[in-house]
Formats: structure tokens, C-alpha cells, sequence
């Protein structure tokens, strides 16, 4: 099971509607999960290396090495160590700390996530070096997923570890998206943007990678080995829109000031042999908590993917859709599920209590809820939501209920970005520790 406190979920509010909607989250978790992904599309036949329609003759070639980083990249890993075994020879994977982590042939190294650390610095060093190593005929495997900028800092001359962290705090806290944030970390970066293939290179890479950004753009998931579409000024512009240039450190201002189209990333590998396989979709944390959702008798819709802006504004929208919804009865007169992906963010003006994006999603559709037969779920796929140790959180109209008999306020709490004590005090924080994945968030609503 995903979810560890499941009873104290289902202690409270409409228990058939949060019974169901904890089974499809634990259903799409597992579809999402890269391990099983992994193990069908790597295979070993005798001395034939067989990756999706990718056929390597072992006896002609070197050595294999596996490298990676990111919140999914473990159970990548893990997956590659059942296939090859000893055939692997050298290996270097990043993942963040606290993980439950156990491999036999690959060298794994803990490090801070969401904000990189020295663990995190030496760890991408040593990973460079090895990059290094890989000649013509060697095969490559790369496990970089969502999360690896923080756990694989590299930062560009210049630049220290302490400057790296304070780039990645602005940038979290200022409200901009996953795909401006990435615009302004690959500058800044030695290995990202495609850098880390040109150590590995003239070595056959082969990326095995998971998207966590809407519309599964390769250069934004797997950034250090495929060719960048980003370029300096996209990085300045973020900066211009957010008010960012006063408050980075002095070095990444003026590195990204100065920088020339002479610095840019590689747009293009050449003839270098990259082959790049996406195992779980963005979108394939929705697609199967409605295939659940519908197994379990509800009437499921989908109402994007790609959910983007800010958590509490766009989770009273969510309450009040199902709401409606509510009222309005579709013609299979079943009970429905709504269902979004996407990911939210939460701008932080210097408040910054205990919270996440998902937190505040899910609490502020509770606001909005119009009766007792509604349910709402808000994760982060990766099982951490903001900087928290809580997934997310199950809200109904109970939440709002026992947070007045508490006299918690949920204005003071969603304003002052402080929502994980009451979520945890009325019971409706949603913890599952790491999941081994890293998709979309899911936002989830059900009407009985």
C-alpha cells in the first residue's frame, strides 16, 4: 500500500467516497510506478541486450554503465539491476535522501531534495568522472528523472554550492513553473542541457526517464543527455518576470547577464547515438485513476493534464466544479469522478509556514464544496508535497467541520502558507513516504 494512514482517512467524513478514491490513488501510483516499465522493455536473451526495438550483440560490446539521478531514478535502477546483473560495471545513481534503497551492482549516493547540497555536488562530480570513462563501444544507461537538478547541482564556474541552493529557494518561492524554473537551472549548470552526453559521448546513451512536466518534454526531464530547447534568454526573461535579479546571488546574476549564444546549450548531438524511451507519461497518473474511477462505478472525466497556476485559487475552482457537478446530473445518472494533473504552485511573499501546493489545493476545494457527498484528493506523485513529509491531503466538508470544533482557521492557515498542522490535526494529511515515482500531481474529486 502507497498510503500509510489510510485509517485515520477513513475515520472521519464520507468513509464509501474516501474508501474509493484511496483505491484509485493506489492503483494509479502503481501504474505509474517506472520498475514494471523497466522490466518490459529491457530484456537479456542469451548474449543479446534487447531495449524496446533496440538489439545489442553483448559479445561486440564494452562496458555498460548505468548513471542517473531524480525521484524515480531507484526503481529504474533497481529494474536494470535484475535485467543485467554483473554485467554491469560501473554505476553511479543519485537519489534523494531517505529513499528505502537497496541494489547489489549499483552505487547509489543520498542527497538533499528540493534544495541541492555538497552531498548532491560530489555525488554529480563524481558521476562527471565517470561519464568520462565510457568509450565508442560502450552502452550507456541514464536514469535522470524529475528531481535531479536539486539532487545533481553543478553549478557552472564561479558559482558555489551555497549559490546553487539560493538560486533553486528563490526560484520555488517565486511562483514560476516547473518549465521557467528548468530555463534558468540548465544555464546555471556544468552537466545539465545536455552537458553530461558530451562526457559520455562517443558511448551509446540509452535514457530510460519518467515526465513529471506537462506535455513530456524531453530536455525538461531528462535535461542532462538530450539536446536543450531553452536558451539564455529564456533564463533572463524568468528572472524579469518574477523581479529575481536583485535577490540572486551576485554570480549567477552576472553569469546569466553576460553569458553569449557562444555558451549556449547543445541543440543538437550530431551523429552521436542517443536513444531516449519514455516509461510513464505525465499524463499517466490521470489516465489510470480514471480507468479505476470507472472500474469502481463512477463516471470519470478527465478535465486536463495540464493544470498549471496557483494552488488556492485553482483548488476552490476544482471544489466548485464539483459542485456543480453535483447538481447537474449527467445522463448515466452515476456518480462522478473529476480528475486533473498538472502541477500547481504556491507563490511565497515571506510567509512560509508548513505546506505544499497539493495541501493547499485540496483544502481550499473543501471551502467550496456544497455538501456532504463530495470528496476531493490533491498528491504529489512523488509522495512529497512541497517541503513536507506529507503526500497531500483528502479533504470534505468534515475538513472544515472539525477545523472550526478545533477553532483552526483555514483562512489564517491557506494565507499564510502554514496548512500541514491543521490537515494533520483534523486527519486529512495524506501520507505515503517516497513512492519510487514521479509524475504529474493528481487532483481528484468524487460526487456520490
Amino acid at each position: 500500500m502507497y498510503v500509510k494512514n489510510g485509517a485515520d482517512l477513513l475515520s472521519h467524513g464520507n468513509r464509501a467516497l474516501r474508501e474509493a478514491a484511496l483505491s484509485i490513488v493506489e492503483y494509479a501510483l502503481h501504474r505509474a510506478n517506472p520498475y514494471r516499465a523497466v522490466r518490459e522493455l529491457v530484456r537479456l536473451e542469451a548474449h543479446t541486450l534487447l531495449v524496446g526495438d533496440l538489439c545489442f550483440d553483448m559479445r561486440e560490446r564494452g562496458t555498460i554503465y548505468v548513471l542517473g539521478a531524480g525521484k524515480a531514478s531507484l526503481p529504474i535502477a533497481q529494474a536494470l539491476e535484475d535485467v543485467l546483473g554483473d554485467r554491469i560495471a560501473g554505476s553511479l545513481v543519485i537519489v534523494k535522501e531517505g529513499q528505502e534503497s537497496s541494489t547489489r551492482f549499483i552505487n547509489l549516493r543520498e542527497a538533499s531534495h528540493p534544495i541541492p547540497d555538497a552531498r548532491g555536488f560530489e555525488a554529480a562530480k563524481e558521476m562527471r568522472g565517470l561519464a568520462t570513462q565510457a568509450g565508442p563501444n560502450d552502452i550507456v544507461f541514464c536514469a535522470f528523472t524529475g528531481g535531479s537538478s536539486a539532487l545533481a547541482p553543478y553549478p557552472v564556474a564561479g558559482l558555489t554550492i551555497d549559490d546553487k541552493a539560493k538560486v533553486h529557494r528563490l526560484l520555488l518561492e517565486s511562483g514560476a513553473s516547473i518549465r521557467q524554473i528548468n530555463a534558468v537551472r540548465k544555464h546555471l549548470s556544468q552537466i545539465k542541457g545536455g552537458h553530461l552526453a558530451l562526457d559520455v559521448f562517443p558511448a551509446e546513451i540509452v535514457n530510460l526517464t519518467v515526465s513529471d512536466v506537462t506535455g513530456d518534454p524531453y530536455d525538461y526531464i531528462t535535461c542532462p543527455t538530450v539536446p536543450d530547447t531553452s536558451t539564455f534568454d529564456d533564463a533572463r526573461q524568468v528572472l524579469d518576470a518574477y523581479h529575481l535579479w536583485d535577490s540572486m546571488p551576485a554570480a549567477a546574476a552576472n553569469y546569466l547577464q553576460s553569458a553569449t549564444p557562444a555558451m549556449e546549450n547543445p541543440r543538437d548531438f550530431g551523429d552521436q547515438r542517443v536513444h531516449t524511451f519514455l516509461l510513464v507519461r505525465s499524463g499517466e497518473i490521470c489516465d489510470a485513476a480514471a480507468e479505476q474511477a470507472a472500474r469502481l462505478g463512477f463516471a470519470a472525466r478527465i478535465l486536463t493534464h495540464e493544470m498549471e497556476g496557483d494552488s488556492t485559487e485553482l483548488g476552490r475552482r476544482f471544489g466548485e466544479q464539483l459542485s456543480y457537478t453535483h447538481h447537474n446530473e449527467d445522463e448515466t445518472n452515476l456518480p462522478a469522478a473529476i480528475i486533473a494533473g498538472g502541477e500547481t504552485t504556491v507563490t511565497l511573499n515571506g510567509e512560509q509556514g508548513q505546506g505544499g501546493p497539493n495541501q493547499e489545493f485540496a483544502l481550499s476545494a473543501a471551502l467550496a464544496l456544497s455538501g456532504d457527498d463530495m470528496v476531493v484528493l490533491a498528491i504529489d506523485t512523488d509522495g512529497t508535497d512541497g517541503p513536507t513529509g506529507l503526500a497531500g491531503a483528502m479533504t470534505d466538508t468534515s475538513t472544515i467541520r472539525y477545523s472550526k470544533e478545533a477553532n483552526l482557521d483555514i483562512m489564517h492557515a491557506l494565507e499564510h502558507h502554514n496548512v500541514s498542522p491543521l490537515l494533520t490535526r483534523v486527519k486529512d494529511a495524506v501520507v505515503t513516504g517516497h513512492t519510487g515515482t514521479n509524475v504529474n500531481d493528481l487532483k481528484l474529486g468524487l460526487r456520490g
